[in-house]
């Protein structure tokens, strides 16, 4: 990978599922001469859909067009050549929306990096596709920073659409377009469910899956907040003496996708959980500097610890 990110090729990532208005998106983004001023771009669309591309309305043209019929076709070196062909200073993906995200990321070359993220969404078709493909629409709005919703009817409530995405997301913008043409930004006030303000917290177990989410995306945000909590602790002979993990299994969107997910623990006092160890644990929450890209790493300094019983819902979830 480059060591200059001024020579990093910015990707503008274009999703949605068939029909949901990606190809008009992008045409319209492409004729915007606020994004469009001449740059040399490579146009990778991988679903061609009912409406097609007028390349010849793009401001200063330069724009090169090609279909990736197959996911196989998702490879470095078949990315790279084509970028070359035309000189790309730039990508635009309409990305398919069967296709797995990990697909393209891993196919990317080094040189390539991920710009922008969008994700178009018909709304008189998005809530079937998260009830019967939830996790590739997850897997969209795990990376989405706008997620647009268009063929919006007037009198349609915002708030099931809006709670899909905050389920998910809690940074993306999300803009709602009517069938008029009309657009109005999503200010739904979305507020945790626990006072963030107050020096001492204390997690109800349905709140965990949220608090730890906020607690990664704004670690700074809770330094030198006490937490209780129930979690479920572990412990492996690599940690360091009097450290272990409090956490718990949460699951974004389906089964396969459940994970453990956990901050280290210090305490003064000897501890060494068995198998399926719940307890019921207090401390304040400090910030290390660990991680590789320099960001903070919450950990938890323990004051206190008690057995519990495991929670109703063992699986943390968003809902």
């Amino acid at each position: 990978m480059p060591n200059n990110q001024d020579e990093m090729i910015p990707v503008y990532l274009f999703m949605g599922f068939l029909e949901a208005g990606k190809t008009k998106f992008v045409q319209e983004a492409l004729e915007d001469k606020r994004f469009s001023n001449g740059e040399r771009t490579l146009l990778l669309v991988c679903e061609e859909g009912e409406e097609d591309y007028d390349l010849s309305r793009v401001p200063k043209g330069k724009v090169t067009k090609h279909v990736l019929e197959d996911a196989f076709d998702l490879n470095p070196e078949n990315l790279e050549k084509l970028a070359k062909d035309c000189r790309a200073e730039r990508v635009v993906i309409e990305y398919n929306g069967m296709w797995q995200l990990n697909d393209l990321f891993e196919a990317m070359p080094d040189s390539w990096g991920i710009y922008q993220a969008v994700l178009v969404a018909d709304a008189s078709t998005f809530l079937n596709y998260n009830q019967n493909m939830r996790s590739l629409v997850v897997d969209k709005l795990n990376i989405a920073e706008l997620v647009y919703f268009n063929r919006f009817q007037k009198g349609t409530a915002f708030q099931e659409f809006h709670q899909i995405v905050r389920g998910v997301s809690r940074s993306a913008e999300i803009y709602y377009e009517f069938t008029d043409g009309q657009t109005v930004v999503d200010d739904i006030e979305d507020p945790l469910p626990f006072d963030t303000e107050a020096a001492h917290i204390t997690l109800e177990d349905r709140d965990f899956a949220l608090w730890f989410r906020d607690l990664m995306e704004d670690p700074k945000k809770y330094r030198g907040k006490l937490m209780t909590f129930k979690a479920l602790a572990f412990r492996n002979h690599t940690f360091p003496k009097n450290v272990f993990a409090v956490g718990r299994h949460i699951m974004t969107c389906c089964v396969e996708d459940i994970k453990y997910c956990w901050i280290a623990a210090n305490w003064d006092k000897p501890f060494n959980p068995g198998k399926n160890s719940w307890v019921t644990v207090t401390g304040e929450i400090v910030l290390q500097q660990h991680a590789p890209n320099g960001q903070p790493v919450p950990t938890m300094n323990v004051t206190e610890l008690h057995d519990a019983e495991p929670p109703e819902q063992e699986v943390a979830t968003f809902y």
